[in-house]
């Protein structure tokens, strides 16, 4: 008595049971742990894989999108940068592709097509190369300027600045300087995730030294205009804040403050299009565990599937 084994395409030496096996594993575990288990070659199994994830993911499929995330993020050391895009809605990777430019990102609103008039926002940093790219193919979309980029931009610009400026203000003074160059993780980590005794840290410290419970108390209010229920109320906080940066005498706060202005039309669509941080924060740092699970992707092309297949969307 014989049985029929079915093959998959010609010249395979795998049956498609094997095949469909390897697949359900590779569902599980890194390829390296399937390769031990099944005694396959990494290469064959990274090549099922590939080939799995493009005929679940290989196509291009916007749906009915209205609301779209886009970021950067980093391949590898040496500032070489990709770009990711989701639909807000439904946290679905649409689109990934190489470089940070408005001629990287193009392709993605050629795919498009048609569909971009149906886009009402897009949710990015203050990245002019996405912001022109958007205006041009979808000139009816608001862009919605993502508030963990410009806090971690203010923590950068000002806060670090000021730390600084301060330290070296207290030369003479080696306790109190040593006090203020260790404090960068107090003043940059929200007050809600401190522990008892960092959070008593963090209020002796901005008690003793009034420049940086300035720029402090600012970094908290700066993130109440984005919470704003209206774009009338968004404008009252910002003119508000703005008044404290321009009288607090502080150079790299002013500076800031002015640069930001120019930026006020995309933070004020925050209070109509409540974009999400997190889904940024969160496709950032699954990339980075692909990344660490995988030792890095030599084959670009697999690394931006595996990207996609991690954020599949959700049903809206």
């Amino acid at each position: 008595m014989t049985e029929a084994i079915d093959w998959p395409p010609t010249a395979s030496r795998m049956t498609h049971r094997l095949q469909a096996w390897v697949e359900a594993l590779l569902a599980l575990m890194p390829i390296s742990h399937v390769s031990r288990l099944t005694g396959l070659h990494w290469h064959t199994i990274k090549t099922i894989d590939k080939q799995r994830l493009q005929q679940q993911f290989g196509a291009f499929e916007p749906g009915d999108v209205r609301r779209l995330v886009m970021d950067e993020f980093a391949l590898h050391k040496g500032h070489r940068y990709a770009t990711v895009i989701m639909d807000a809605e439904r946290t679905r990777v649409l689109w990934v592709g190489m470089g940070n430019r408005r001629l990287s990102i193009r392709p993605f609103f050629e795919l498009l097509g048609e569909h971009c008039k149906k886009i009402e926002a897009v949710a990015m940093d203050m990245n002019t190369a996405f912001d022109l790219e958007v205006k041009q193919h979808c000139p009816q979309a608001e862009v919605v300027y993502d508030l963990f980029h410009v806090v971690a931009r203010f923590g950068r610009d000002v806060i670090d600045r000021i730390r600084v400026d301060q330290a070296n203000a207290l030369k003479h003074d080696k306790p109190a300087r040593k006090v203020v160059k260790q404090s960068r993780w107090l003043l940059l980590r929200n007050k809600a995730n401190l522990k008892e005794e960092q959070a008593v840290r963090l209020q002796e410290l901005l008690d003793a030294n009034q420049p940086l419970a300035t720029v402090y108390v600012l970094k908290d209010a700066l993130k109440d205009i984005w919470y704003a229920p209206s774009i009338r109320e968004g404008w009252k906080r910002w003119r508000a804040w703005q008044r404290l940066a321009r009288e607090s005498g502080l150079a790299p706060l002013q500076r800031f403050a002015r640069n930001l202005k120019r930026y006020l039309r995309g933070i004020l669509a925050s209070s109509r299009f409540p974009m999400h941080t997190s889904q940024l924060e969160g496709v950032n740092n699954r990339i980075k565990v692909i990344k660490r699970m995988a030792y890095g992707f030599r084959d670009t092309e697999y690394f931006f599937l595996k990207i996609k297949a991690a954020f599949p969307g959700k049903v809206r």
